[in-house]
């Protein structure tokens, strides 16, 4: 069978992440929405997206496909009625298609001639920026058990002081010595030829991925995820980094997702707690305005390939775009449109012609081209935020 990821009413919603992806490669627990229904299913899939993200992320259409609304994350029931979808059947989770079979001659699709199979079951879905840290303390858990079953960890190492040895995991050519590993709280994952340096401090739900590292010292709370070749310093709570992005040094970062090739200044911080306690409202590109998160706790949301300098403070509730940088004394404001360059005292531009300069450089440190393809993605962002910067 052909199964196809493809992105649901949710795109918009989860900018900024989704200005450079699909909605099934974000990044929530151990692994990407893709991998983790890859595992499930045990075929490779295809997405079908927005028209300028194709190019990168083709969509590979068969005589028979299952098309899956990737903002659900799955589990093993999800995983096995999909599995089982005929001819003119489809999932739905209340109003919400979930999944549905489809024929490469089908001109379009009308649910009411279809059969409808209810899904009853708790399930993680990914509809705001939020959920990303909110539900990272269960898909940790879950990934977790999908990714160790029936294996056996790399013995930890006897320098490493250790709450809960049975909830640790640890990849082939993972280093880490002299640090302290609390798993009571959740299972922690540690995956191939990354590192823990000494003296960090960790308590689960933790995720670091394969040749990501923590730095001397690190305090992290869970339940956190460093996504692959990423790294983190200073202290850490309820976070996710995709790949290849850098808090390296000390500084606060809590209940904030970074997107990929970010990078943290020395000592940045962001608050994720507001001064009188209120529920915390963030920018929704969607709506164009500020929205309810509903939480108490909310940091920073941060899209790809944007930076900051030593010593930035960013506010509670703030979403920076793509390719921002900032820098300055002052907390910048709590809207960062992408391609910002500048801080509390004012933006201005930043042309894409230095952004892909830069991006080049940071990239081609971690042996990662970039190529055509990104630089069309970036330059149509570019031109799709202009209306959000005052040029």
């Amino acid at each position: 069978m052909n199964y196809i990821l493809f992105d649901g009413t949710v795109r918009n919603a989860l900018l900024p992440f989704t200005f450079t992806r699909p909605v099934a490669d974000i990044r929530v627990g151990i692994l990407t929405i893709r991998e983790k229904w890859e595992k499930y299913l045990g075929y490779t899939t295809t997405t079908l997206t927005e028209e300028y993200l194709m190019d990168k992320y083709p969509m590979v259409e068969m005589e028979e496909n299952i098309m899956i609304n990737a903002s659900f994350l799955p589990n093993e029931v999800l995983a096995e009625m999909v599995q089982s979808l005929e001819e003119n059947q489809a999932i739905f989770y209340g109003d919400e298609v979930i999944a549905f079979y489809t024929k490469d001659t089908q001109e379009e699709v009308d649910f009411d001639s279809y059969e409808a199979i209810e899904y009853t079951e708790d399930c993680l879905r990914i509809e705001n920026p939020w959920d990303i840290f909110k539900n990272n303390d269960a898909a940790i858990r879950e990934d977790f058990e999908l990714l160790t079953a029936d294996r056996v960890s790399q013995p930890i190492p006897s320098s490493v002081n250790v709450i809960a040895a049975e909830n640790i995991f640890i990849e082939e050519g993972a280093k880490l010595e002299f640090v302290t590993l609390n798993a009571s709280t959740g299972p922690i994952y540690i995956g191939k030829d990354s590192e823990i340096m000494e003296n960090s401090v960790i308590r689960g739900p933790f995720a670091l991925c394969e040749g990501a590292q923590v730095k001397l010292a690190t305090k992290v709370y869970g339940a956190t995820t460093v996504g692959p070749h990423s790294r983190i310093g200073g202290e850490v709570s309820n976070s996710v980094l995709f790949a290849y992005s850098n808090k390296g040094h000390d500084g606060f970062l809590g209940n904030s997702v970074l997107g990929e090739w970010c990078n943290l200044g020395a000592d940045t911080n962001n608050s994720n707690l507001k001064n009188n306690y209120e529920e915390v409202k963030l920018w929704s590109y969607e709506k164009e305005g500020f929205v309810r998160t509903g939480l108490q706790f909310c940091g920073l949301m941060m899209g790809d390939h944007s930076k900051c300098g030593i010593n930035t403070m960013f506010n509670t509730g703030t979403v920076v775009g793509v390719s921002a940088n900032i820098f300055g004394s002052g907390f910048p404001r709590n809207f960062v449109p992408s391609y910002s360059w500048g801080g509390a005292s004012g933006f201005t531009t930043y042309i894409t012609k230095k952004a892909f300069e830069t991006a080049r450089i940071v990239m081609s440190r971690r042996n990662v081209e970039f190529t055509e393809q990104d630089a069309a993605i970036l330059e149509h962002v570019f031109e799709e935020t202009k209306k959000w910067r005052k040029e």
